[in-house]
């Protein structure tokens, strides 16, 4: 999800194949062994295959919402909380989300380890609207869909907690309209056929 709301703030206009990976493609193996998703493959030939590399290479690129530059901090800052995300976190929401892919894991722990992460985002936003200032950023659009999973485990709970900053935080990024254009539900793609042109039309 990350790796297209930056292609589309950035208006890299690509062709977008929507895989279902219990049944990979073999366009998918051949673009990249690891056969995860996204997979980015460049006119030259080059393969990007984390999300947040084509977060970043569509952003140099084209930037019209200074996402790489925060009104707080600096593109380095904002990686290392990434960074925190993408590891501990992520790690934490996986065991959380599918206990059952993990049944030496204590989940209670997990969640802990989770929640005092997510506590200090709170905190972080209690001073300031997004993660890094007073505007939309890297960060915010780089961590909000892990935050949105975490959140979807377990709705009543999430809404029970005593973070109300980071809480308004999430409404207001899962409210976005570029979400919701991103998210758009297209068909598998299928090997041997055109995928669609990403984005559809420039985004405003």
């Amino acid at each position: 999800m990350r790796a297209r709301l930056a292609l589309a703030v950035s208006g890299q206009v690509c062709e977008l194949r929507e895989v279902v990976l219990r049944s990979k493609p073999q366009g998918l193996l051949q673009a990249s062994p690891k056969a995860t998703v996204p997979v980015l493959v460049l006119a030259d030939g080059k393969v990007l295959d984390q999300s947040l590399d084509i977060m970043l290479w569509a952003l140099q690129r084209h930037d019209p919402g200074a996402w790489l530059a925060p009104s707080d901090g600096a593109l380095q800052d904002m990686l290392a909380l990434i960074a925190e995300c993408d590891g501990p976190f992520k790690h934490a929401l996986d065991r959380c989300k599918y206990p059952s892919r993990y049944p030496d894991t204590d989940i209670d722990a997990e969640r802990a380890k989770a929640t005092t992460w997510l506590g200090l985002l709170d905190a972080r936003l209690s001073t300031r609207p997004h993660l890094f200032g007073t505007h939309t950023a890297l960060a915010d659009m780089a961590i909000g869909p892990f935050v949105r999973q975490f959140a979807a485990i377990d709705a009543p709970w999430w809404d029970a907690q005593p973070w109300p900053h980071l809480q308004a935080w999430l409404a207001h990024w899962q409210a976005a309209p570029l979400l919701a254009r991103v998210m758009d539900k297209l068909p598998a793609w299928v090997d041997g056929t055109q995928g669609v042109v990403f984005p559809a039309e420039p985004v405003p």
